[in-house]
């Protein structure tokens, strides 16, 4: 390939350009995969100052194969490894390999998911799944969503959504129109203390603030206590505040802890607010043979999925499902150049819409294709096997004197510490990295915790064995 191809064409010499930039790029990441390692173990400071070495925009253009080998000399062998068995700090997986090759789809078209025209395909297959993901979450036709850039995101369209339709009901009052009512500062937000930070940001982002989330308590076992939160929201009710949303956690950040949907639904309707599941983490235990856990999923008003965690798409992959498709119009905005209103009476869909983006990438493509592949068996597979990995690892270290383990997984995360205290802990997490095993790092009730993050569906219980020795030795 050479500076004279420029972009992808019907011209055989910008095909042969293509597929040799493809294949050289696929030939490199094999090359530069020699262990089980998931990290090389350099330093942050000696990183640091390779990067800076490197060049970056030159008079004169270095040409493919020059960048290549830099790249595959500097950059390549310290990337981290998600594939790897000896990784398992977050909620950040391996990437299924047929959704590998969807992104080359998604990358080489280009489509942008703002008007139909833009991505006619990317449009109707979009449309498609999400109104599959609905019937799997059990919302009725009714229901309706959108793909966003991850968890976030959906969360803070979900508080905008709820914000705007609980305000123009209890107050009559249209804030896309006329911006935030006088008294916007009774607004209030129930999450969990251990919930997502995306809520404190998004209700600032809203111009509610911090002060308008208010953290509620959590029991032993890391759930929201409920009979102290209807206390709460009750308490906040009868002073004149207004209670609009409460967020379920399917999944905490740290232990994978969910909290009993039903009893917040009863909660919800009893002050006449809003329930948000942020299943970002746990929304994959539904097509598991562990689905009861997370409970009915369809009792709240939207759900949070994220596809980039136990669904091992490649990031970003997000929904945002709705039970009621039209709270969406918060989202709606006609522009003259982008939805017009006379195309889509015509039937062109234009998903701008419902989005609070304006640019959206086509991420619809890697759900469609690895659940057609995998289908609801390969995907049960995969999800038992991140469950069942949680399950098997918590027994070993419970009845292993040398460590502590607080708190019983419900999904794929076990937080755990070797006795001791905490330098002991942090030095062992710090030594296993510069060996090439990335385990995760805590606290819980001021202690510094280890955690594993179990995602991955090679990892077997001979893996687990290993490492609970290697942490040991």
């Amino acid at each position: 390939m050479n500076l004279n191809n420029t972009v992808l064409s019907a011209h055989d010499e910008d095909k042969a350009a293509y597929r040799a930039a493809i294949i050289s790029t696929a030939e490199a990441i094999l090359d530069s995969i020699t262990s089980d390692e998931a990290f090389s173990g350099i330093n942050p400071y000696e990183l640091r100052e390779r990067i800076e070495k490197l060049s970056l925009l030159p008079e004169h253009g270095d040409g493919w194969e020059v960048v290549l080998q830099s790249v595959k000399k500097e950059i390549l062998p310290h990337m981290l490894r998600t594939w790897s068995p000896l990784y398992m700090p977050h909620l950040h997986s391996p990437a299924l390999i047929e959704a590998i090759a969807a992104e080359l789809i998604i990358s080489t078209f280009n489509s942008s998911m703002d008007s139909w025209d833009q991505g006619p395909a990317a449009t109707e297959i979009e449309v498609k799944v999400i109104k599959e993901l609905c019937s799997l979450f059990g919302y009725t036709e009714n229901g309706d969503g959108v793909f966003t850039s991850g968890g976030s995101q959906s969360n803070i369209s979900a508080l905008v959504a709820e914000r705007d339709r609980f305000i123009e009901k209890k107050l009559g009052w249209d804030v896309k129109k006329k911006g935030l009512p006088d008294d916007f500062r009774k607004l209030r937000i129930y999450t969990s203390e251990i919930s997502h930070f995306s809520f404190d940001k998004g209700s600032h982002l809203m111009g509610l603030g911090y002060d308008a989330v208010v953290k509620l308590p959590v029991d032993e076992y890391e759930r929201i206590d409920t009979e102290k939160t209807r206390k709460i929201i009750k308490e906040d009710y009868e002073n004149g505040l207004y209670p609009f949303l409460i967020v379920a956690t399917i999944g905490t950040t740290d232990f994978g802890s969910i909290d009993d949907i039903q009893s917040l639904r009863t909660i919800a309707d009893e002050f006449g607010m809003f329930l948000h599941a942020d299943a970002a983490y746990g929304s994959g235990a539904i097509l598991s043979s562990y689905k009861e856990r997370i409970g009915n999923l369809a009792l709240a008003d939207s759900i949070t999925v994220d596809f980039h965690k136990m669904f091992l798409l490649p990031i970003s992959a997000s929904a945002l499902l709705v039970k009621d498709g039209t709270i969406l119009d918060a989202f709606q905005l006609h522009a003259d150049y982008l939805n017009r209103e006379e195309d889509e009476e015509d039937g062109y869909i234009n998903l701008v819409g419902k989005s609070m983006q304006t640019t959206r990438r086509f991420d619809a493509l890697k759900v469609y294709i690895s659940f057609r592949m995998r289908g609801q068996d390969g995907y049960r597979k995969i999800m038992d096997t991140a469950i069942g990995n949680a399950d098997y690892f918590y027994r070993r270290i419970n009845e292993d004197e040398n460590f502590i383990a607080p708190i019983k997984p419900e999904l794929s995360s076990v937080v755990f510490a070797l006795k001791g205290g905490d330098e002991r802990n942090k030095k062992t997490r710090r030594r296993l990295l510069s060996e090439g095993v990335v385990i995760g790092q805590t606290v819980f009730n001021g202690q510094t915790m280890l955690k594993f993050t179990l995602l991955n569906p090679v990892l077997t219980h001979k893996h687990i064995d290993e490492l609970i020795e290697r942490i040991k030795a």
